[in-house]
């Protein structure tokens, strides 16, 4: 991909994408812009466009252009404008060619920024289609050609301008592992090939990784992630990724949960929407992309990256209900529900953290309840955390890049739905309710009382369909987030 800066319409493309929403003065820009350049007057523009989220109107201009306005809605917070460029490429682009030219005369020069960088990103990740196995030629889109390019037109753009372009391409790009971590189907993504694309995001965004196999995780007190991972042929591995920029003054752990398949072990899932279980490992994947996001960033934070990845699979040697288990923290386990194996993992994956790199702040990354599902809906993942200052300023970066989080309690009374005669804590509540608080409570018993320590349960977030795939597909979900909050961190 070429970027290029215009100041002016001479020389720019073939095709004029003008992404424009609902608002009056922008809109209003536009159309004195577009009046000199298409016989089409002003009132016919109005009644035929309205600037809806998935609007479009395509124009043939005097100069032979075409002019192609792109809906944006009434929000042109960047995170919208990046889903209306993605939905445009991915879904419309037969109205594109491999030159495109983007008109934002009608932003502000204090906005040009933002909006150019979102336009970039949003077109980037409608180049992504979930293809991965199909066996027909794929047909490239237009804007992967070695020719294509992407232009930004504004009177006030300067050079610099560029190297915003190219960075949302790159993040872009990264953005497209992160989906294909998730969608790959699980007879190929095992713990082992999870750590294969880890060490291979490391390589190329130079950040340090180390696999540590089963002999290792036995070596090292990983108890409660070897015995998720005991009934499977695929053994787990403990990944562990680190980022350490010159400068950096905060120290960040990141824990995901790497559940390549859960079938529930012996307490299984039904059948109905088992084959979305190769997602439960969409924490891992928002741990991976982000490390990978915030290399490219050139972010100033330490950030330290673990995933405990294991297939949660059934045979003679699985985990089985009522067993009672050790975990790295030297706590006991008794395992009620082996379906409740993602806390088990995560449990290791936080005492590790803490007790080997001591983070200032720490968030763990979950596809982990289907509680908070019905709670929250698709709509938002659940926030768990008793540091209000941390608190809130997740909720700014969730709602700042539109993967929006809500608070949930995590008050000490929900302790005593995981209290048991035979060991430290039982896996899961003895209550048929608030079953996401309880699983926060789980891992926060595994925090040894870490001050700066947030649950994210992105059981709800991690998938989605519509605008974007067929069937239920990966959604990045945390990447955008969590980098924005480092970003506010640094």
């Amino acid at each position: 991909m070429h970027f290029a800066i215009h100041s002016d319409t001479r020389g720019i493309a073939d095709a004029v994408l003008i992404p424009l929403g609902t608002a009056e003065d922008q809109r209003a820009a536009a159309w004195q812009w577009l009046t000199h350049r298409v016989d089409v007057p002003v009132a016919s523009l109005e009644a035929e466009f309205d600037g809806a989220y998935k609007s479009m109107l395509v124009l043939f201009g005097k100069d032979g252009k075409r002019y192609v306005l792109a809906g944006i809605g009434d929000d042109t917070a960047p995170h919208r404008i990046v889903r209306a460029l993605r939905y445009l490429v991915l879904r419309k682009r037969k109205n594109l060619g491999p030159g495109v030219a983007v008109w934002l005369g009608h932003v502000g020069a204090d906005e040009l920024e933002a909006w150019a960088g979102a336009v970039a990103y949003g077109m980037g990740l409608g180049l992504y289609r979930q293809e991965l196995l199909k066996t027909d030629a794929r047909t490239p889109f237009p804007l992967e050609s070695e020719e294509a390019a992407l232009q930004i037109v504004h009177p006030r753009a300067g050079d610099e301008l560029r190297e915003v372009l190219q960075l949302q391409w790159r993040l872009a790009q990264a953005m497209h592992r992160t989906f294909d971590l998730v969608n790959t189907p699980s007879n190929i993504k095992t713990p082992a090939w999870l750590a294969e694309q880890a060490e291979a995001a490391g390589r190329r965004a130079s950040f340090e990784v180390r696999v540590f196999d089963e002999d290792a995780i036995e070596a090292m007190g990983l108890h409660a992630l070897r015995a998720v991972g005991q009934g499977s042929a695929h053994p787990p591995r403990f990944i562990v990724m680190e980022y350490r920029p010159a400068g950096a003054r905060k120290k960040v752990a990141l824990v995901g949960k790497g559940i390549t398949f859960d079938t529930g072990g012996v307490s299984i899932k039904p059948a109905t929407n088992m084959h979305l279980m190769k997602s439960d490992m969409g924490g891992a994947a928002a741990v991976i992309g982000t490390m990978e996001a915030a290399a490219i960033l050139g972010l100033p934070v330490h950030l330290v990256g673990v995933v405990p990845a294991a297939e949660n699979a059934v045979d003679g040697r699985a985990l089985k209900p009522g067993d009672v288990i050790r975990s790295y923290s030297g706590k006991t386990i008794e395992v009620i529900d082996t379906d409740a194996e993602g806390r088990l993992v995560l449990a290791d994956g936080l005492a590790w953290a803490v007790r080997r790199h001591h983070p200032d702040l720490m968030i763990d990354l979950a596809t982990l309840t289907g509680s908070c599902i019905r709670a929250l809906g698709t709509e938002a993942a659940g926030l768990f955390t008793s540091n209000d200052t941390l608190a809130d300023a997740l909720f700014r970066a969730g709602m700042a890049t539109g993967e929006r989080l809500w608070r949930l309690p995590l008050w000490d009374d929900y302790m005593e739905y995981l209290k048991t005669d035979v060991a430290d804590i039982k896996n899961l509540g003895d209550k048929p309710m608030a079953g996401a608080i309880t699983a926060a409570k789980f891992l926060e018993f595994f925090t040894d009382a870490h001050p700066a320590w947030a649950h994210l349960d992105i059981a709800g977030t991690a998938l989605a369909n519509g605008d974007f795939s067929r069937d239920r597909a990966a959604t990045g979900f945390g990447v955008r987030l969590l980098c924005r909050w480092l970003e506010e961190l640094a």
